[in-house]
């Protein structure tokens, strides 16, 4: 008999899955060894095993958005797309695009030994300020690898809009924050500097870039690190990416990072903080193994600011309708006003 299960079988229909890996050739006999994984507040992680083998298995959260299915295919599509690459990510198993088998779209991937520093480092992370340093290079040299990915070759020629990306952004996210107001119970965005960031971002905008395959939310809680040393384990949590600027991952991942005395967005900070790079240097380790033009990356920092702060502050909004917990939307809201606080400071 199979284990109890540690999600409502509403969400995961265990006998459903496995019946459908039975048509895979995944294995057979009973789903155990159950385990709820944390890691983002928005999909559902499950770890379970099957005749010895470990599957995590990722599908949208209870509250479906209208594009929650839709995004669960891009990941599983993006995540094939890279498999022969050099770029650290979970390797993907199989993906069910269907919503029929448990009322969403899934997949399968393989569990990555590893850590995500925002949850504590571990030894010996902790004590060697040498090994934080190379963590943050890490970090850099990951994003390189996927900005070289060729993604046409790789058959994600259709996967993204790359014209006209970078025009788009600033009325694409701008419409999504106002879409929130929909929700009953929001009482609107309280976020300093909404149109003064906009206008910026529009009189500013890079006249000139080059498309790639860009991750879309890269910052320390979407990434997994090796138990023993500064390697980048894996790159996760792929439910914005695209095809587009991969400047902005670069610009990402420097509007998130911790300032000279350490101080980060509330749910992206890790301790101890010295050892890391400055954000000059991440720049600086990108620019050497990139022939992208860094002129503007405060341009792309400034975005991506911006774009985040909205993104997060729609769990804030689904929280207020109680679609979400109150708590997390309640921090994540918090974050978004330090981020575009931040993008103030940025464009002063």
């Amino acid at each position: 008999m199979s284990e109890a299960p540690v999600v409502a079988p509403d969400l995961v229909n265990l006998d459903a899955v496995a019946a459908w890996m039975d048509e895979q050739g995944l294995g057979s006999g009973p789903l155990v060894h159950q385990k709820l994984l944390g890691g983002g507040t928005q999909n559902i992680l499950l770890r379970f095993e099957r005749a010895g083998r470990p599957y995590v298995l990722r599908r949208p959260p209870a509250h479906l958005r209208r594009n929650s299915n839709e995004t669960m295919r891009r990941e599983a599509r993006v995540l094939a797309a890279i498999a022969d690459t050099d770029v650290p990510h979970p390797r993907l198993i199989a993906a069910c695009p269907s919503e029929d088998l448990i009322g969403a779209s899934f997949y399968l991937m393989e569990p990555i030994d590893g850590f995500n520093p925002t949850t504590g480092l571990p030894e010996p992370h902790r004590s060697d300020p040498s090994i934080r340093r190379q963590m943050g290079f890490a970090m850099v040299d990951g994003i390189g690898a996927l900005g070289r990915v060729d993604y046409a070759s790789a058959g994600l020629h259709d996967f993204g809009k790359p014209e006209g990306f970078l025009e788009r952004q600033v009325e694409r996210w701008r419409s999504q924050l106002e879409s929130y107001n929909e929700l009953d119970g929001y009482p609107g965005p309280e976020i300093p500097g909404v149109e003064r960031i906009a206008a910026w971002l529009e009189s500013n905008r890079p006249a000139t870039w080059q498309p790639g395959i860009m991750h879309g939310d890269y910052h320390l809680a979407n990434v997994m690190f090796s138990r023993s040393g500064p390697a980048l384990a894996a790159i996760v949590d792929w439910e914005m990416s695209t095809i587009g600027d991969p400047l902005l991952d670069l610009g990402w991942l420097i509007a998130t990072w911790a300032d000279e005395e350490g101080r980060s967005t509330a749910t992206l900070g890790v301790t101890p903080w010295d050892g890391f790079p400055t954000t000059a240097e991440l720049v600086e380790r990108y620019a050497a193994q990139s022939p992208r033009d860094l002129t503007a990356i405060d341009w792309y920092a400034v975005l991506a600011c911006y774009k985040l702060g909205i993104v997060l502050e729609g769990t804030h909004a689904r929280a207020c309708a109680g679609k979400a917990d109150k708590g997390i939307g309640d921090m994540l809201h918090a974050t978004t006003v330090a981020l575009f606080e931040r993008a103030l400071r940025w464009i002063a």
